[in-house]
This record gives C-alpha cells, structure tokens and sequence, in this order.
C-alpha cells in the first residue's frame, strides 16, 4: 500500500472518530441544557475524560495524526483529517468549551 493510501485511510478514520467525540460532546450539552440526564450521559462525559488524557499522553496530539506523521510532511492542520483548515486548527479550543459547558450545565441540573 502507497503511503498516499494509508495517508487517505487514516483520514478517514480519524474524522470518522472525531465526529463520533463530537457527537457525544454535543450529547453532553444537550442533557445539560435540557436537564435530561442519562446514564449515557454520565458514559459519555467519562469517554471524553478518556479522550484528553490520551492527548495528555502524546503531548496534546491524537495518535492517528503521530501515526499520520509518518506519511505526511504537509504543516496544515488538517492535513490528516477531512476538517476545514479553521476548524482543525481550533478544534481543541472549540470541543473542550462546549464539553466544558455541557459538563457545568449536567452539574448544575445533577446538584443544584
């Protein structure tokens, strides 16, 4: 397999996973805005946990782009995953406030 193919494969993958994250992070949200919270949501905000200690990990990187790396030299942001430049660029920033957010508003409704 050309590097290209495997460059190609790991894109796939990888945005297939992060919208798989975005979706739980906006799940997240969406049980503390609307109060209903679910043992899917507990589940869900301990995948996400999960998720930021791998990037602790692999000093805040995912594995498939390290993995990526090897077949790239490009210095775009997206470069391995099918995401707008802007969006690759301050995914991190974007996803974190927003789990963040859900996380305080699932607190608020759980204790308040």
């Amino acid at each position: 397999m050309k590097d290209t193919q495997k460059l190609l494969l790991i894109k796939i993958l990888h945005t297939l996973i992060w919208a798989l994250f975005v979706g739980v992070i906006f799940y997240i949200l969406y049980s503390g805005i609307t109060g209903r919270i679910t043992t899917f949501t507990w589940i869900g905000m301990g995948i996400i946990v999960g998720e930021g200690l791998v990037l602790l990990l692999f000093k805040m990187f995912c594995p498939l782009t390290v993995l990526a790396r090897k077949y790239s030299d490009s210095d775009r942001h997206n470069f391995d995953i099918f995401l707008p430049e802007w969006l690759a660029k301050h995914n991190k920033l974007i996803f974190t406030s927003l789990f963040l957010l859900g996380v305080v508003l699932v607190l608020y409704h759980r204790f308040a």
